[in-house]
């Protein structure tokens, strides 16, 4: 543990080296990859003088126990050991998981796609609960919430919904949710009573920067259109909706939420970003799946992740079997249960590999 610590530590102070140089500005991409590493090692650090300084004083209490004649200063030793070894075991454990090598993605605002599957109108539905649900969840986390895109489907909700979602670690709890989520429950359209199943797909992206990705403006098609969807007077009589193309890959990306054509052309610039950057992050996250056992923050969409079951009020995740009879709290936002317990299966894979 001390060997590990004192490596980080050495990592610690070349990083601040590095920050305290005055040409290290010069290079802004690399400036702010280190100012991100020295805030991420920083409670680490702090953990490494906490933890130091209990082992001294497990030391000191060592040397007086075998070597004070005062029986009274002898007991008190013995009563501190036991505390110090109790505090260090707990350091220790503490610090195993603080040690566990981060999702550098973690820390990264998300866009969030929501599109109908398999089930028709009641899809379409089912892709509109989820985005309530999600926009509770957002709303009690204090994260805030920007609609880029949707297409509404024909009896309600969404064929398809793109939103960001901007606030602290947001993709390191969103990402959880990528993948196939499946609903079991009678449709409105429904006149015999029968249980219907329908699915929804969810793709979480970690925001990519302009320091992430860089696009050449002529690799990029920009055509304008007139917006279908609420926006009052100027809907369908100002073409300020955007459609991007991305000619090498072939990635099209539309926005109209916005009234004004140069804020839909940022907000579908920035989703366009971040799915050329999932490419790349997407070679991460296969690797990551092929050594860990659970689905866990592999990003595999087609894999079924979830599934909710009115009749039974139950929510079943079956990357790790966990299952909630309270549905109707899940789809108002209360989710974090299901999140923790896969942060902290996730964990568990990590600290596996960490030791490894």
């Amino acid at each position: 543990m001390l060997e590990k610590l004192e490596a980080i530590k050495q990592k610690f102070d070349e990083i601040e080296t590095q920050l305290n140089d005055p040409s290290a500005m010069n290079d802004m991409k690399r400036f702010i990859k280190l100012s991100k590493d020295y805030k991420e090692l920083q409670p680490v650090m702090e953990a490494y003088a906490k933890y130091t300084n209990i082992l001294s004083n497990i030391d000191h209490a060592k040397d007086i126990i075998h070597n004070e004649k005062d029986e009274e200063f002898r007991s008190l030793a013995k009563e501190e050991l036991t505390t110090l070894t109790v505090a260090r075991d707990n350091m220790e454990e503490d610090i195993r998981l603080m040690i566990i090598p981060a999702d550098p993605e973690d820390n990264k605002n998300a866009i969030v796609e929501i599109r109908a599957g398999t089930g028709g109108d009641e899809a379409s539905i089912f892709a509109g609960d989820l985005y309530r649900m999600y926009t509770k969840y957002c709303e009690a986390r204090k994260w805030k919430i920007e609609l880029v895109d949707f297409t509404t489907g024909t009896a309600g909700g969404f064929k398809e919904i793109i939103f960001n979602v901007i606030g602290d670690n947001v993709y390191g709890q969103l990402k959880y949710e990528s993948g196939v989520h499946r609903v079991q429950r009678v449709p409105q359209t429904e006149t015999q009573g029968r249980i219907h199943t329908s699915a929804a797909t969810i793709a979480v992206l970690p925001e990519a920067d302009e320091f992430d990705v860089e696009i050449k403006p002529a690799e990029v098609r920009k055509d304008t259109y007139c917006s279908s969807g609420p926006g009052g007077q100027s809907v369908n009589t100002t073409y300020s909706a955007i459609r991007l193309t991305h000619i090498p890959s072939g990635i099209v990306v539309t926005c109209q939420d916005e009234k004004s054509q140069m804020k839909n052309f940022e907000k579908a610039m920035k989703v366009l970003r971040s799915r050329l950057y999932e490419m790349e992050h997407q070679k991460y996250l296969d690797e990551i799946s092929k050594r860990r056992k659970t689905m866990v923050s592999t990003g595999d969409r087609s894999a079924k992740i979830r599934t909710y079951n009115y009749s039974q009020s139950r929510v079943t995740d079956h990357r790790i079997n966990l299952t909630m009879y309270n549905l109707s709290v899940f789809l108002d936002g209360g989710i974090q249960q299901f999140i923790d317990a896969l942060q902290l299966a996730e964990n568990a894979e990590r600290l596996k590999e960490a030791v490894a």
